[in-house]
C-alpha cells in the first residue's frame, strides 16, 4: 500500500461490507493493528466506523466490538435497522450505511488528502470519483480473491489505488501462533472487548 506520511489520510469503513470480506477469506482483523499503522505512516485524522444496529435486541452479536472501537480512536457512526416485509411476504432487515459513508467522506475531504474506503460495495464508485475531482487520492481496500470477486471491477478501476486485503494480513490481521509480540497485542485487545 502506497502511503505518504505527509497526507492528511482518514479511514471510511463499511462494517458489514468488511466483516463479509475478511470472513469469506479468514481474516481476523486487529483493529487497533490497523490504527497504529494509518497513525505511524500517515498524518491520520480519523477512522469512522460505519455498522447498523439493531436496537430491539437485548444483546446484538456486533455490540462487542463498537463499543471497543467507540472507546479506541474510532469514531462510530451507526443507525437501527430496518424490518420491512418484501412482496413475497418475506421478513427482511435493511442497514445500509452507504449514504452516510458518502456524506461522510465528501464532507470531509476538504480537510483531507488521502482518503482510504474499507469496501468494495460498486456504489461508491460516484463517491470515488466525487473525491477524485476534488483533488484528493482514493484507495479501495477489499479483494479479488473471492468467487466471485468482493469488490465490484468499476469501483476497482475508479480507485487510484486498489489494496488487497489478503496483502495486509501481516499488519493488520491478529496474531498467528508462535508470534508472541502480535500474540501479545491481541490477547490484550481481547481483554478490552472482554471489558467492555
Amino acid at each position: 500500500m502506497k502511503l505518504n506520511k505527509n497526507e492528511r489520510t482518514a479511514l471510511f469503513i463499511d462494517g458489514a461490507n468488511l466483516y463479509a470480506t475478511t470472513k469469506t477469506i479468514g481474516l481476523e482483523i486487529d483493529y487497533k493493528r490497523l490504527l497504529k499503522f494509518f497513525e505511524s505512516e500517515t498524518r491520520f485524522i480519523r477512522a469512522l466506523y460505519y455498522t447498523a444496529i439493531t436496537d430491539d435486541q437485548e444483546y446484538s452479536s456486533i455490540r462487542p466490538l463498537i463499543d471497543w472501537l467507540d472507546y479506541n480512536g474510532y469514531t462510530m457512526v451507526t443507525k437501527p435497522t430496518k424490518e420491512f416485509t418484501d412482496s413475497s411476504g418475506r421478513r427482511k432487515i435493511k442497514g445500509n450505511m452507504d449514504t452516510e459513508l458518502t456524506v461522510g467522506a465528501l464532507t470531509l475531504a476538504e480537510h483531507l488528502d488521502h482518503i482510504v474506503i474499507f469496501s468494495g460495495d460498486g456504489d461508491f464508485r460516484a463517491l470515488v470519483e466525487a473525491l477524485q475531482y476534488r483533488g484528493k487520492r482514493v484507495s479501495v481496500v477489499s479483494t479479488l480473491s473471492t468467487s466471485p470477486p468482493m469488490i465490484s471491477d468499476d469501483l476497482r478501476r475508479q480507485a487510484d489505488q486498489f489494496v488487497e486485503i489478503k496483502e495486509l494480513t501481516r499488519i493488520i490481521g491478529r496474531a498467528q501462533q508462535g508470534n508472541t509480540h502480535v500474540e501479545e497485542e491481541a490477547e490484550e485487545l481481547a481483554d478490552s472487548f472482554q471489558d467492555a
